[in-house]
């Protein structure tokens, strides 16, 4: 796109975004991340706001503070804040009770975005088709390629963690929290912002949390300016990956899975067994009280947790959480998951060319 507020790149299908559009992105964005395996820059991307929202964070990142890019990135995060703080609740109960009803919603959502991004890439030619494989086999490679590895905590280490978890948030389809279990610097990273972790040992936590936070800021700095230029610069290719992403982010999506460890499936109880796995206990193998009046738990549901996963790291424990069971659905499910999937991929794609014909956001000058 070019600077100049409601006009269209040269090659580009989308126009200046509206507002209200942003603000959606902003609220879609903020569900994403609330759930488990979707990424908030897929939404993004699936409602065209990929591009203005890269110009956005690059500008900001080089402190080039336009009236553009700021009022893009005020709306878009009063969007997402309204979703983490309103909807957090019904969200998670969603995912919880009815994980297949939610990923076939942003199934659908994501494969929403597919008809703008492909009006984009068209004409197709060789360097754009190899993108959209590189792209969609990036995503295979995520879903299902990886193995967690446990690095250690030094601090080039965090702030490489930081610059690749941060920077993967603004790309589509990618979880910067699914990066750092991977890296098994998850708990480490996530525990030393916790008050509690904070309260006990502030000096500690800083060594964490500094290294990390200088790492986000290159990580993002680097990534946006350099996908800006890749847009700019070779726009159909970049879009061609882009779509590979898109498409791609929903291998891990399969809606007709449950959790392989359902207790690990509440937070509450998540983090009370990476509690219990560490946990000191006296010679007759007694857990403290202390612990457990912390935790909450009885010392038979405590010792029951313990002994159930025993022998492993915290860091272990997160990623079990993650394992999904496939299970044959009932005609019932299927239908409503096809129904569900349809409105999400309306839902996206209405919205996404309703918000660009409209009133654009009041962008300003650069």
């Amino acid at each position: 796109m070019t600077p100049d507020s409601g006009t269209e790149h040269p090659g580009s299908a989308i126009p200046d975004p509206s507002s209200g559009t942003v603000f959606a992105g902003g609220v879609l964005m903020g569900l994403a991340n609330l759930v488990p395996g979707v990424s908030g820059g897929t939404m993004i991307l699936a409602l065209g706001l990929y591009d203005r929202f890269i110009e956005s964070v690059a500008d900001v990142a080089r402190l080039r503070l336009n009236l553009r890019s700021v009022t893009f990135i005020a709306i878009l995060a009063v969007g997402l804040a309204v979703a983490i703080i309103g909807l957090a609740t019904p969200a998670v109960w969603l995912v919880t009770e009815h994980r297949w009803l939610a990923y076939s919603l942003f199934i659908g959502m994501t494969l929403g975005g597919v008809p703008l991004l492909w009006k984009i890439v068209r004409p197709l030619n060789g360097a754009t088709i190899a993108s959209i494989v590189l792209g969609f086999a990036a995503m295979a490679a995520l879903a299902f390629g990886l193995q967690a590895t446990v690095l250690p905590s030094t601090a080039p280490v965090l702030v490489a963690a930081g610059a690749f978890a941060a920077s993967s948030m603004i790309l589509p389809g990618v979880s910067g929290s699914y990066i750092l279990l991977i890296m098994g610097l998850y708990d480490r990273v996530v525990g030393s912002v916790r008050p509690a972790s904070l309260q006990a040992d502030l000096w500690g936590s800083m060594e964490v949390i500094v290294p990390v936070g200088i790492g986000a800021v290159l990580g993002i700095g680097l990534l946006s300016n350099l996908l800006r230029a890749l847009l700019e610069r070779f726009e159909r290719p970049s879009h061609g990956f882009l779509l590979g992403l898109l498409v791609g982010s929903v291998l891990g999506l399969w809606p007709f899975q449950g959790p392989v460890h359902p207790d690990l499936a509440s937070e509450e109880t998540l983090d009370a067994v990476k509690e219990l796995v560490v946990a000191p206990v006296s010679a007759d193998g007694l857990l403290s009280a202390d612990l457990l009046a912390e935790l909450g738990l009885r010392a038979d549901e405590a010792t029951a947790l313990r002994s159930r996963y025993e022998g492993l790291t915290p860091v272990e424990v997160e990623l079990m959480a993650l394992d999904l069971e496939i299970y044959r659905p009932s005609p019932l499910q299927v239908l409503a998951a096809l129904a569900t999937l349809v409105l999400g991929f309306l839902a996206t794609t209405i919205l996404g060319n309703l918000g660009h014909k409209s009133e654009p956001i009041p962008l300003g000058e650069h």
